[in-house]
């Protein structure tokens, strides 16, 4: 299964400035099977310790950080020689390490020749107590669920992905049938590495739902283990409610939903872990679309999105009878898949600033406004379907006069006077970083 991100760990890898890399990403999105890739196929040997294995060395940072010592360790437990530069440290799930994370920076500091990388759910690392992190001395990396490029490769279309890739978009238009098909896949499916592998084996859907409800049953008891107890009843009341804050016209987030009389307050750090640990995604409402735009953003107004769509059909108990039913899947929740979709294809993007336009007086809302490493402010509008009216965007468009506005839809690509029309299966092609 061919992953985008191995090429951003070989560029890692040949950075003469790197520092050690921190990989992060949700349980389940395939960071461990990635990296021992990485390592089998970029390095003559690779050591790679589980810090949440029974055998493995937790102890090993505990006593000094000097980094001879810690290596001699790393030695035994391996029984080879580490020569730093054709070998590859993994320290899997880091956070279960006492100043496992502290280590880096000497690494950094003292031996920079090695090659490390630390690898930890979110779960872990962002919450980790008493542990000093090493602030500007490590790199970092996001994985998330495959995007629909990845998941075409899967399906072993390869010839579709290279088309994409060219932008030849009238020959791209040719295929829209067949690219559409696999969107209606993907909507269902969604990006998890084990769902995928499955699908692709045998497009059986009960298998596929079965998959991804053992992973949703993980992240809740992940909630429980990982999470201060306090808040962990909270954290279940928001990832609970999230199908029914996407199925609003107004997917913005209403703490009402949650529970009937719920203020901000009572929810804040249960939404701030689910973010933090990559399960959830939030976007901020801006007040103007102007640079910069995190200048105009409202903290207290967002939306929150899944971090698979696959994962949020499974909450909603989508059917698989809607993928043979034309565009039903498009049209489930008014939409809230499809912006689910564009929002997942857009944060791969890490150079992007992600946000939403709802103006005061409620003339114009736009799905996406983002703003890219050029500085350039560009609104998406999501259309889940090819009814492409769209008077609010339109009506923002002539107020702002931005350079660049795309609507996205079922639609074939066509530019025209005041926006572009980029078909859903190109949105994460058309803004690759």
């Amino acid at each position: 299964m061919y992953r985008n991100a191995i090429k951003k760990l070989i560029k890692w890898k040949l950075d003469k400035n790197k520092k050690p890399l921190i990989f992060l990403g949700a349980r389940q999105v395939g960071k461990t099977w990635l990296l021992r890739e990485f390592g089998k196929t970029e390095y003559r040997q690779m050591v790679y310790v589980n810090f949440e294995d029974k055998n493995a060395p937790k102890s090993i940072f505990m006593e000094n950080f000097d980094i001879d010592r810690i290596i001699a360790g790393l030695n035994a437990f391996a029984n080879l020689k580490i020569t730093p530069e054709d070998t590859l440290l993994v320290f899997d799930e880091i956070q279960a390490a006492p100043h496992g994370i502290t280590s880096l920076k000497y690494f950094y500091e003292e031996n920079p020749e090695y090659h490390i990388i630390a690898a930890g759910s979110l779960l872990g690392i962002n919450l980790h107590p008493d542990e000093s992190f090493p602030v500007g001395k490590v790199n970092f990396l996001n994985l998330f669920p495959l995007n629909f490029t990845e998941f075409l490769l899967a399906a072993g279309e390869n010839g579709l992905v290279e088309l994409l890739e060219k932008h030849d978009w009238e020959l791209v238009n040719s295929f829209s049938t067949k690219l559409i098909n696999y969107l209606r896949y993907y909507f269902y499916v969604g990006g998890m590495p084990e769902a995928v592998q499955n699908f692709v084996q045998t497009r059986d859907w009960r298998q596929v739902r079965k998959i991804q409800n053992e992973i949703l049953t993980a992240y809740e008891r992940d909630f429980s283990k990982h999470a201060p107890k306090e808040i962990v009843p909270r954290i279940n009341m928001v990832w609970r409610s999230l199908p029914s804050q996407l199925a609003k016209e107004n997917k913005k987030f209403i703490y009402g939903v949650v529970r009937d009389g719920a203020r901000a307050k009572d929810f804040e750090l249960a939404i701030r872990w689910l973010v933090d640990a990559g399960l959830l995604l939030q976007c901020y409402k801006i007040s103007k679309p102007a640079l910069p735009l995190a200048a105009y953003q409202d903290l207290s107004v967002f939306k929150l999105f899944h971090n698979d769509i696959g994962l949020l059909g499974a909450m909603s108990k989508l059917s698989a009878k809607t993928i043979i039913d034309g565009n039903d899947i498009f049209t489930e929740f008014k939409g809230a898949l499809t912006e689910q979709y564009v929002i997942q294809q857009l944060k791969l993007n890490e150079d992007l600033a992600i946000y939403y336009f709802s103006a005061d007086d409620s003339s114009s809302e736009v799905d996406f406004v983002v703003q890219n490493e050029e500085d350039e402010v560009i609104p998406v509008e999501v259309k889940a379907g090819e009814n492409l009216r769209a008077k609010s965007f339109k009506f923002f468009c002539e107020k702002y006069k931005p350079k660049n506005a795309i609507r996205t839809s079922l639609s074939d690509y066509r530019q025209e006077s005041w926006m572009t029309n980029i078909p859903l299966y190109i949105i994460e092609n058309y803004f690759r970083a």
